[in-house]
């Protein structure tokens, strides 16, 4: 167990305006009515419109945590963008959210921490520790996500799963009496999977003055069944590790808030680790994958649903590009 005495103070969200059903997008895709509900489970997802940046999103859920912890801007000295999406290459979109929130003159650190889907956790994980020693108190972590622009249609499956939105989570360190803490997480990451799920276009691989190689180089590609199967074989051991490091078993869990992947991932997770019903928190109905906003949205709902009380312990787990394999637990 490495045991951080770390406080969830806040949580808020975003969904963007423009709501996209389950029967729209089997007539855009060209399919079947009833075919992407059958595939994705989603039923809506959100799309932004006009005006509603990355920037915007983000800006919006970060003001509705601070509020939901009765903390001012002020009050915070650290923002941390923890999405896998960017708004633009340079600089940071945390340096967007700080400015979408009239703050660009407050000289708090803004940075991005990307680990695409899991990028919420590990910045969790990792900003926890900054708590943990004193050299940040109040940290801001954001994930605002725009999958609908990088969307690739002629990919039917992978299109119709995804939506839009922001989730903002405020940490602080708990007091000695208090019951909150990080009790242990863990990351592996099988680079064997790196081209199951990427977007080629973008970086410095290709020169963006000359042809790219590949099509659709700035649209999402995804291999799901080549995920499904690596995740299937990786999974189990790496998630009995992980519980082995908490000194818990999955039945004494009160809630696990999985990243919203897709159905077929949703039900790996429940069927591979034993997951039951009433603990497992599943918001892609209504919200589709919102890529690294879903953990701490499904996070958020679970508090506002109170679904989790102070003290009781929580699983956050899922996965992401690279394949990478993440999971943390904590006593809310």
């Amino acid at each position: 167990m490495d045991d951080r005495k770390i406080k969830i103070l806040g949580t808020g969200k975003y969904l963007p305006s423009r709501i996209v059903t389950d029967e729209e997008l089997d007539r855009r895709l060209g399919v079947q009515p009833g075919w992407v509900h059958k595939i994705t489970s989603v039923g809506i997802r959100h799309y932004v419109s006009d005006g509603e940046t990355a920037s915007f999103m983000g800006a919006r859920a970060a003001e509705a945590a601070l509020k939901n912890a009765g903390l001012r801007f002020e009050d915070i000295d650290c923002l941390v963008c923890t999405s896998g999406t960017k708004e633009q290459p340079l600089p940071s979109t945390a340096v967007w959210i700080q400015r979408a929130m009239g703050q660009d003159m407050s000289g708090v650190p803004a940075f991005d921490i990307d680990a695409t889907c899991l990028s919420f956790l590990t910045g969790l994980d990792v900003m926890s520790y900054m708590v943990h020693a004193g050299r940040y108190r109040n940290v801001l972590l954001v994930a605002t996500e725009i999958a609908s622009v990088g969307l690739n249609w002629k990919d039917k499956e992978s299109a119709a799963l995804f939506g839009d939105g922001a989730a903002a989570v405020i940490i602080g360190p708990s007091g000695a009496q208090e019951a909150s803490r990080i009790r242990h997480a863990s990351l592996r990451t099988y680079s064997k999977g790196a081209h199951y799920s990427e977007i080629p276009g973008g970086g410095t691989k290709y020169h963006p003055d000359q042809p790219i190689p590949v099509e659709d180089p700035f649209k999402f590609h995804m291999d799901g069944q080549s995920i499904f199967r690596l995740a299937s074989k990786l999974l189990p051991g790496f998630v009995d590790e992980l519980l082995d490091g908490s000194h818990i078993d999955m039945k004494e869990f009160k809630v696990v808030i999985p990243h919203q992947g897709s159905a077929m991932a949703m039900r790996l997770l429940q069927k591979k680790l034993g997951i039951a019903p009433a603990q497992f928190m599943n918001i892609t109905p209504g919200h589709g994958n919102t890529i690294a906003a879903s953990i701490p949205m499904g996070l958020h709902e679970a508090i506002q649903q109170q679904r989790i009380q102070r003290g009781d312990p929580m699983l956050l787990i899922g996965t992401a590009a690279g394949l990478t394999l993440g999971g943390m637990v904590l006593d809310y």
